[in-house]
């Protein structure tokens, strides 16, 4: 497989593991101490996290391993795309925020008494150990932003961004974003909608673009499935544990993904999707890539919700058309009055994506014999009758040109097989009917 943007492909130097993770406790006192690691980070991955001037930031070249803990006891705590606890992150550091949780003796402001209990109450069962430990009897790693691995476009998301993400597979993630584009739509997709995610998939991968979709049955499948059979990059987002590929059905699926390309998501090991973690998903979804394809939605489907994400995040929103009495394709359609691009193949969506000069080709009928006619002669031509025969001061009136320009443009077109001489008058041949009756046809 070939990786994408001229990369070297996947690889024993792309994979790193959690082992640079601290497997100490988070500690509970109010002063965290720094945390010893179990060994040396790989010398291709990116070293421990450290506190980065209080923004919550893991310093790839730091020292200290309480960020990284700090992040992972985060990913259990707080919910996905909760915006109050990124502030809380972005104002005090994961390190300071995961010690109050931790201690509970004052309630963060921005939340109520139940909500805050609930806080207090996953913290208390909360272990970053346990989790990273279980992380690499997975082969998952866990990237925080800083790391060398972190796709930086993820920072668009502002609060809502990741406290970390958990990575399954060998390549690099910050590499295969780079360049790669969302393929998502209905999970009861039709068989047209499938075809068309298969077929942009596949084309995308042989273009050297990785494919992003969240897993599930549907367009998610077929463009997993589409790039997969092309030998491509694909990455699957999941809202849940990336230790427990979801759907169930799809468990082979995911796995395939896993060896041939990424899996990732941001809860920790074991945990479940909920319908709530689903949609916050998406923003993740729209938030890697560079763009996002809509094949088929309907108009409360969630793939909507990852194109209008991508929309506000600035990214290119693509829609496919379908059928106009296709409910599947309505939402679809919807998308596209809002101002998405229409796209119909994977050239055009990377025209649209891709660096400058990278166009899709010009779109054009065939051209036919008639066509390289000269103006003046296909307007002789047009004056003469369907049917029966005209003199040529009759075609000369019609074609407004003067008689002896007519005769011309008739022995032209009588030597170029349209025409022929019936006495003193002209019809056409009936190769030339056949012609005319196929090019308004448009067969």
């Amino acid at each position: 497989m070939t990786a994408p943007g001229g990369t070297a492909p996947p690889g024993a130097d792309d994979a790193r593991t959690a082992d640079g993770a601290s497997t100490a406790a988070l500690p509970a006192d109010p002063g965290l101490r720094t945390a010893a690691a179990d060994g040396p980070a790989p010398a291709d991955g990116p070293g421990p996290c450290a506190p980065d001037g209080g923004s919550g930031a893991c310093a790839p070249d730091g020292g200290d391993e309480d960020e990284r803990l700090a992040r992972a006891f985060l990913s259990r705590v707080v919910e996905p795309g909760d915006e109050t606890a990124g502030r809380w992150v972005r104002e005090m550091g994961a390190v300071e925020l995961a010690r109050r949780l931790r201690a509970g003796t004052h309630r963060l402001p921005g939340v109520s008494d139940k909500r805050w209990a609930g806080l207090r109450a996953r913290a208390a069962r909360a272990d970053p150990r346990r989790d990273l430990a279980a992380a690499r009897e997975a082969g998952v790693r866990f990237v925080c932003p800083g790391d060398t691995e972190w796709p930086a476009q993820l920072d668009d998301l502002g609060d809502a961004r990741p406290t970390g993400l958990w990575v399954r597979g060998r390549p690099h993630l910050r590499m295969w974003a780079l360049r790669s584009v969302a393929l998502v739509g209905a999970r009861a997709c039709t068989a047209y909608g499938a075809h068309m995610a298969t077929t942009l998939a596949a084309g995308l991968a042989e273009r050297g673009w990785v494919v992003v979709s969240g897993g599930a049955y549907g367009i998610d499948g077929a463009a997993h499935r589409g790039t997969l059979a092309g030998g491509g990059a694909t990455v699957a987002v999941l809202a849940c544990g990336v230790d427990r590929p979801y759907p169930r059905g799809h468990t082979e699926l995911i796995d395939r993904v896993a060896r041939q390309g990424l899996v990732i998501g941001e809860l920790p090991p074991g945990d479940h999707p909920t319908p709530s973690r689903f949609l916050v998903r998406n923003r993740v979804i729209a938030a890697l890539t560079r763009g996002t394809v809509v094949v088929e939605a309907a108009h409360r489907s969630g793939s909507l919700v990852t194109a209008r994400a991508a929309r506000r995040l600035g990214r290119h929103t693509m829609g496919v058309p379908g059928p106009a009495t296709s409910a599947l394709s309505a939402g679809v359609h919807h998308l596209l009055r809002e101002g998405a691009e229409l796209v119909t193949d994977a050239a055009e969506i990377v025209e649209l994506v891709g660096a400058i000069g990278e166009l899709a080709p010009e779109r054009r009928g065939p051209v036919l014999p008639r066509d390289l006619l000269a103006p003046d002669a296909r307007q002789v031509l047009a004056a003469l009758p369907g049917r029966g025969t005209a003199s040529a001061d009759a075609v000369a009136r019609e074609a407004r040109t003067t008689e002896d320009d007519a005769i011309a443009r008739l022995y032209e077109l009588r030597a170029l097989g349209y025409v022929e001489r019936q006495g003193e008058e002209w019809g056409l041949t009936r190769q030339a009917v056949i012609s005319a009756r196929a090019d308004r046809t448009g067969r």
